[in-house]
């Protein structure tokens, strides 16, 4: 396993949209990160059309049909389709298969006809049920089977959003109790991408194709979904925020064990985790307000090397169906950012990008490349996974903490007194990583189905 221990680039300045410092080749002569941004279209099927192979066949066939001649007619030269995996999708490991094979060849006509150069990412749905195991079972064989068939059968990339730790974060989000956060995310989240990030960069390796990256979706976008107010709920920003640094610690541990990236759209997390290793990202913001509401805007832009509009559900719109309009707002997105860089002025749009949200919220505060480089600073200033989790939540609370006292970052009475609770906590949190994992062990054993030996952990529930 690969340990990060030195920053990939020298300074966050060094950092911009469509170059990385690891770029990747896949697909139909698609190269990632090196010198363009690229749209990274995600969809998702009608409720009901899921029912039989050849319907939901059907669909994504006019799906990918409109994405496609909607690119060619605009002028889009290179895409990334996403076929992310509804539950039917990865358990029927075959219907995977057949949609990605499907995807494929049309990709390749596109690629022949018109000179489309292109990719196709499948995303694999995490069904794993902790009380039923997930380290063994039915549900992982299932899993990896899916990985396995879709790569076999045209996917170019793989990934998955992986929810290790959500038995624990659920429970300790509705309180908001930071130090089992601390625990679902840093420590269960990373255990579980340990196990299963190694699964599936072998799977990607044997196939010939790219293991991409994860998200803590499950967690991190929990938490902004919450502070959204998309719900009735008193989620506090700051809060949110400090999931979103530990998320990175977590979303980390795929590229240690052999991801390449493009990680994952919804992995807001995606800045820290290039500052880090160099590898591509792919990141959504103001164009997948289809998907969710978010308070961080043009920021994820900043240093993106994908562009993507999260998921848009099939269906019509008065400018076309919903993968034609999304599939030119991303294409004329990205068209503005290549134009940044062939006219040399990337460094300038990329700084409006940042100043036009970085101070609008706290979410999209610790997503800025300065500051998402120095939490990536401080996770990598450490190997263990509670204490680099520990590490980012300090500094984003610290780095929070000082732009409020600036003047720079306005917090409400509100989110100020949660954000000096989180940084009490922090400070009497334990340094030693075995007792504060058999704390809380003991602590959570009450947690519905949670089972530490999922984790390969001993004690706590049985």
């Amino acid at each position: 396993m690969a340990v990060f221990r030195t920053m990939a680039y020298p300074s966050a300045d060094e950092m911009v949209f469509g170059r990385a410092l690891k770029p990747v080749n896949c697909g139909f002569d698609l190269a990632i990160g090196s010198g363009f941004v690229i749209p990274e279209l995600k969809y998702a099927p009608r409720p009901g059309t899921e029912s039989s192979l050849e319907s939901i066949l059907e669909e994504y066939r006019r799906i990918t049909t409109d994405a496609l001649k909607r690119a060619v007619a605009v002028g889009i030269p290179m895409l990334v389709l996403e076929l992310e995996h509804v539950y039917q999708l990865s358990h029927n490991p075959e219907w995977g298969a057949a949609v990605a094979r499907m995807t494929a060849e049309m990709l390749e006509e596109y690629h022949s006809k018109y000179g489309l150069k292109c990719a196709l990412r499948a995303t694999i749905a995490d069904f794993r049920r902790p009380a039923n195991g997930l380290r063994d079972g039915e549900d992982l064989n299932t899993m990896l089977q899916a990985f396995d068939r879709s790569a076999a059968e045209g996917a170019h990339i793989l990934s998955i959003e992986s929810t290790g730790g959500k038995e624990v974060f659920n429970h300790c989000l509705t309180r908001q109790d930071l130090r089992g956060i601390l625990f679902a995310v840093g420590v269960l989240g990373s255990l579980d991408m340990q196990f299963l990030w190694s699964k599936i960069v072998e799977i990607a390796d044997r196939r010939g194709v790219i293991p991409g990256g994860d998200t803590d979706c499950a967690h991190a976008n929990s938490a902004m979904f919450m502070a959204a107010g998309l719900l009735d709920t008193e989620m506090p920003h700051v809060f949110a925020a400090l999931i979103r640094a530990i998320g990175a610690a977590r979303s980390l541990v795929a590229f240690e064990q052999g991801a390449k990236g493009p990680d994952k759209d919804c992995g807001y997390e995606g800045p820290i985790i290039k500052a880090i290793t160099g590898s591509p990202i792919s990141m959504e913001g103001k164009s997948c307000a289809c998907a969710h509401s978010s308070m961080c805007g043009n920021i994820p832009a900043a240093v993106c090397d994908l562009w993507s509009n999260e998921a848009v559900q099939y269906g019509e719109m008065f400018g076309g169906t919903t993968p034609q309009v999304f599939m030119e707002i991303l294409g004329y997105d990205a068209a503005q950012m290549n134009a940044a860089l062939q006219m040399g002025v990337e460094t300038i749009l990329r700084d409006v990008f940042v100043a036009s949200d970085k101070y609008r919220d706290p979410q999209a505060f610790v997503l800025a490349p300065d500051v998402a480089y120095e939490i990536g600073k401080a996770i990598i200033s450490h190997e263990d996974y509670y204490l680099r989790a520990k590490a980012a939540a300090v500094k984003a609370a610290e780095l929070i903490n000082q732009a409020n006292s600036s003047g720079a970052l306005a917090l409400t009475r509100f989110e100020r007194r949660v954000l000096d609770e989180c940084i009490d906590c922090l400070n009497s949190l334990p340094n030693d990583p075995d007792q504060f994992i058999s704390d809380c062990l003991k602590d959570y054993a009450c947690v519905e189905d949670f089972r530490p030996h999922n984790y390969g952990l001993a004690g706590g529930a049985s």
